[in-house]
């Protein structure tokens, strides 16, 4: 049995003291076995998800020279537009199969940190994109710092460890389209939507996707689909929380695989948002993640000089 267990997340909100800690030690296990939870409860309702499918439909629907032109050089990708084929799995040398599109933080409480991070770019075309995603990354940011607080408790942590680094973070809102493969016997033998990968970040919430194809790569190399109920949201942690842990909490390896030949010809859509620090936050081991059986794997960095690193393997940043 692969344990993806399905959490309540107002179960910890909400709940007394022995429902707060069974919920921290649940997301605890499951990210120690294989760095993937569903969450349901989690308060960002149907209607708004609805509404941001919708409106991330009519975004890749826009023709490419409409899209291009929001394409900006110079920002690695981490905001507006990244065309057809830009980012490649790093290890794989067919770029994946995706377009897409990101949002990053928006700072409203004057914060300096304002000046460290490039404006989001605005589509013109679609000004409800603009207003939906805004509030989608709102509500997953707030999502994404109580989960962090569980996270924290069973770390033996603060409750509120997290609260400081990952307010007003370096947080991404990933709209993405696989497009339709016309001529699959035309492309390279490595070619998939999105090739085998563990993500960057603390940890990464995923809403939903359209279709099928997302899947983890197990402790018994082999490939497991992960599928969510509903609305749930799925949640995997992220190689900065890996890092922070010593290998306690397992950035687990995923993929989208290609459809079923006759499944080819329609698209893909999904909407990750990667939960960032601030990037000056230290990623040095935790030392209570560090004993004679689990000695220090990793030299010390910031959050910031890792992203950097990664973006240059996976091809976004020169």
């Amino acid at each position: 049995m692969v344990n993806i267990p399905r959490l309540d997340l107002d179960s910890y909100i909400s709940g007394d003291v022995a429902r707060r800690r069974q919920f921290s030690e649940d997301i605890g296990k499951a990210f120690n076995d294989t760095g993937f939870v569903t969450i349901t409860n989690h308060g960002l309702d149907k209607q708004l998800i609805d509404k941001l499918y919708e409106d991330v439909k009519a975004l890749f629907s826009l023709p490419d020279e409409v899209k291009q032109k929001y394409e900006i050089p110079g920002l690695a990708g981490q905001r507006g537009y990244t065309g057809k084929q830009k980012e490649t799995a790093k290890g794989f040398t067919a770029p994946d199969l995706k377009e897409f599109w990101q949002i990053g933080q928006t700072i409203t409480d004057g914060d300096p940190i304002k000046e460290e991070y490039p404006d989001n770019i605005m589509v013109d075309e679609l000004p409800s994109f603009n207003e939906t995603t805004l509030r989608v990354y709102r509500k997953l940011e707030w999502i994404g710092t109580h989960l962090l607080r569980a996270i924290a408790v069973y770390l033996d942590l603060p409750e509120n460890y997290f609260d400081d680094k990952v307010h007003n973070g370096n947080s991404i809102l990933r709209t993405l389209h696989y497009f339709p493969i016309t001529n699959p016997d035309a492309l390279p033998e490595d070619a998939v939507r999105a090739g085998a990968h563990e993500d960057i970040n603390l940890i990464t919430l995923l809403i939903g996707a359209s279709a099928d194809g997302l899947e983890l790569l197990t402790r018994e190399n082999t490939w497991f689909p992960v599928k969510a109920y509903g609305e749930d949201l799925v949640v995997n942690v992220g190689d900065m929380l890996q890092r922070l842990t010593n290998n306690k909490l397992k950035s687990t390896t995923h993929r989208v695989v290609n459809p079923p030949r006759e499944l080819m010809g329609n698209s893909r859509y999904s909407v990750p948002f990667f939960l960032h620090p601030k990037v000056n936050m230290d990623l040095t081991c935790l030392p209570q993640c560090i004993d004679e059986n689990h000695p220090k794997q990793y030299e010390d960095i910031t959050a910031g000089e890792y992203l950097d690193e990664r973006l240059r393997e996976i091809g976004l940043k020169k």
